[in-house]
């Protein structure tokens, strides 16, 4: 029988969060885990799950899988795709185990038929607990994570992330990042060589699409006097320049597929032969690589190899776009601001309310580079001590005409977004109604919609 562990001073209580429409169920199974020392949150809905969520994320969802509106398998698709790090326990009626075996195949991490077994239930909490990357740390003091090398953050969906790739620094796997042009995949790539056991061995980026086809075999594995036209002396390849290190793989879906079987049989071997050379070199070299483009399909369409993407792809890590982070807006706003004026010397303060508004809506198809680029146009281009909204709207107009409106966003987008705003504003309502352009009443009202509240976020 599995052990279970009473909170002490040593073993934080732990959130946890229920939700089912049954409220006597609900008031029983919060009653049961608030016995066991756990901190309990609960609500009726699947809809209010996801405002919860948002504001303060739990170490364990417990959801119903029937439920009016939502239903368990949904909410548990909806939390998968933003906090895949986050346990999700179903509980199931009789009739609707089928669905939750075919849900644990799809990630759940177990179901409780009903009418539930108390230990049972405190059993599967206490294993869920411990198996989650959260529970060793305060999920609201992310920056305590051994992840933080240069990473600007404060939105949980980054802080999912980089739990994720804390726990995929301590073992030795490839990883594969996947995620759009301008996001960081380098600096998460450097975090995650900075939190290994291979922090004081070299970091080494490579772009492979950056590199002409002819010469990618010589710049990765090396080559030996002699061996071709122009090559006057001994060359050491980046995979032997990163031998006890890491060895990150830019745009590995512009490989071309002929050095593909190559590169493939260096990850195998771990060893590399120069070109012109007889003889192989043993390597000891952890191979992160990353692309913006669905290397997925590519395997489908032929090309990519097959073997190489389940390879590279042990572990897959997806870096949000700037557009699902904007309560980290503000933070990197002025970041880069600062940066930048240690260079220039320039007299500036700040941003104006309606210009920070604008940043924060924009849809930044360039994600973080592209703000980066915003923020160097406004305080080259302003005059003042602080940069308008109208400098900012011109320099996105230059890069994207088209600013969504909140009113035109879709649900899950509207939730998303009222969420960001109350985190970036640590909850403070005047300020986040004026920078969505809505009065407080009308706010409050989007808020009540959501089921997202305030003070949650303070």
């Amino acid at each position: 029988m599995t052990e279970i562990t009473e909170p002490t001073a040593n073993n934080p209580m732990q959130p946890i969060l229920v939700v089912d429409d049954d409220e006597d169920l609900l008031t029983l199974i919060a009653m049961r885990l608030r016995g066991a020392g756990y901190q309990v949150d609960s609500t009726l809905s699947s809809e209010s799950a996801l405002g919860m969520i948002e504001a303060s994320r739990p170490q364990l969802l417990i959801t119903d899988m029937r439920m009016d509106g939502m239903d368990g398998m949904a909410l548990f698709k909806a939390v998968r795709a933003k906090y895949p790090a986050l346990p999700v326990i179903i509980l199931t009626a009789h009739g609707t185990i089928p669905d939750a075996i075919n849900a644990t195949k799809q990630g759940v991490f177990s179901y409780l038929t009903k009418p539930f077994n108390s230990q049972e239930l405190l059993e599967n909490v206490a294993q869920a607990l411990r198996l989650n990357p959260t529970t060793d740390c305060d999920p609201q003091d992310a920056q305590q994570l051994p992840m933080d090398h240069e990473i600007i953050y404060r939105s949980n969906i980054m802080k999912e992330v980089l739990l994720l790739a804390s726990q995929v620094a301590q073992t030795d796997v490839s990883v594969f990042i996947n995620s759009q042009s301008g996001t960081g995949k380098e600096l998460l790539a450097k975090a995650i060589h900075h939190a290994s056991d291979r922090s004081n061995a070299p970091f080494i980026a490579v772009n492979c699409a950056a590199i002409p086809e002819t010469l990618l075999e010589s710049e990765l594995f090396g080559h030996v006097k002699g061996s071709f036209t122009g090559a006057n002396k001994d060359h050491l390849g980046l995979f032997q320049a990163a031998d006890g290190g890491t060895l990150f793989l830019d745009e590995i879906g512009d490989m071309p597929l002929s050095f593909q079987v190559k590169l493939l049989r260096v990850l195998q071997e771990k060893e590399v032969r120069r070109v012109g050379d007889t003889q192989s070199v043993s390597i000891d070299v952890r191979v992160i690589s990353a692309t913006h483009k669905d290397l997925e399909q590519a395997v489908e369409d032929k090309e990519f190899r097959e073997d190489l993407f389940y390879r590279l792809n042990v572990v897959e890590l997806r870096l949000p776009s700037l557009a699902e982070r904007r309560d980290d807006i503000p933070l990197l706003v002025n970041y880069f601001f600062q940066q930048i004026l240690q260079r220039i010397q320039k007299p500036l303060t700040g941003y104006t309310d309606e210009a920070m508004a604008l940043l924060i809506a924009a849809p930044w198809p360039g994600n973080v580079r592209q703000l980066q680029n915003v923020v160097e146009q406004t305080v080259a281009l302003s005059q003042g001590p602080l940069i308008s909204g109208e400098l900012v709207q011109r320099a996105l107009r230059m890069k994207s005409p088209d600013t969504p409106s909140l009113s035109s966003a879709k649900n899950d987008f509207e939730r998303a977004y009222l969420a960001e705003l109350l985190n970036a504003t640590l909850g403070n309502v005047t300020q986040a109604a004026k920078i969505a352009g809505r009065n407080r009443t009308e706010f409050y009202k989007l808020l009540d919609k959501h089921h997202l509240k305030p003070e949650q976020f303070r």
